[in-house]
């Protein structure tokens, strides 16, 4: 076996033996470990939540004063502790369903969001790019003033762009990529930290 392969196998078995439903969940841990990204009490929005992994390090961050909602277009099976809605990120209108949860502005948004892909390199890119943009708008109307938020992206093309864009919006962004991404994935993290709303 590949060194690779059993890494990838070494996130997946830890992850059915703690009870996680995905391996993303070691990414989420690894960057709240090095960013604080998410404390306890904080109310947290998890966009593109699907299978619920990221959800799930969420609830356990946020503890018993905090509050966790999870969106994606597929059906996502209940997570104790959190709200789980099936709903399409690109219709604005969800922000009126996101608010009136919470009740007042969340303090971080997470985002591991991927498109169908369909392995097409500049096509899966462009509308991942696309999702992010989506994701970025709702952050845009409910993340309180100095919050924080973590953007998945499939580096390319346009990632510089959407990096700048974030940078206009945070006092600090952060390109990092988690030991549990695999090393040949093009995926890499933007951390931002203190929103400036």
């Amino acid at each position: 076996m590949k060194l690779i392969d059993a890494r990838k196998d070494h996130f997946r078995k830890l992850a059915r033996e703690e009870g996680y439903r995905s391996r993303a969940t070691y990414k989420l841990r690894e960057l709240n470990n090095a960013y604080r990204i998410i404390g306890p009490g904080f109310y947290v929005l998890d966009l593109g939540c699907a299978p619920g992994g990221w959800t799930q390090v969420a609830v356990k961050l946020a503890g018993n004063k905090g509050k966790v909602m999870g969106i994606d277009t597929v059906y996502v099976e209940d997570i104790p502790d959190a709200y789980i809605i099936q709903g399409d990120i690109e219709n604005e209108s969800i922000v009126d369903e996101i608010l009136s949860y919470f009740e007042r502005k969340v303090n971080a948004v997470i985002c591991d969001i991927s498109p169908q892909v369909i392995g097409k390199w500049s096509v899966d890119h462009a509308r991942q790019i696309s999702l992010n943009y989506s994701c970025a708008k709702i952050m845009e109307k409910v993340l309180v003033h100095k919050g924080n938020a973590v953007f998945k992206v499939f580096d390319g093309e346009y990632s510089n762009e959407f990096r700048d864009y974030l940078k206009e919006k945070f006092v600090k962004i952060k390109l990092t990529k988690p030991s549990a991404s695999r090393k040949p994935s093009s995926e890499l993290y933007y951390v931002c930290l203190g929103y400036l709303a």
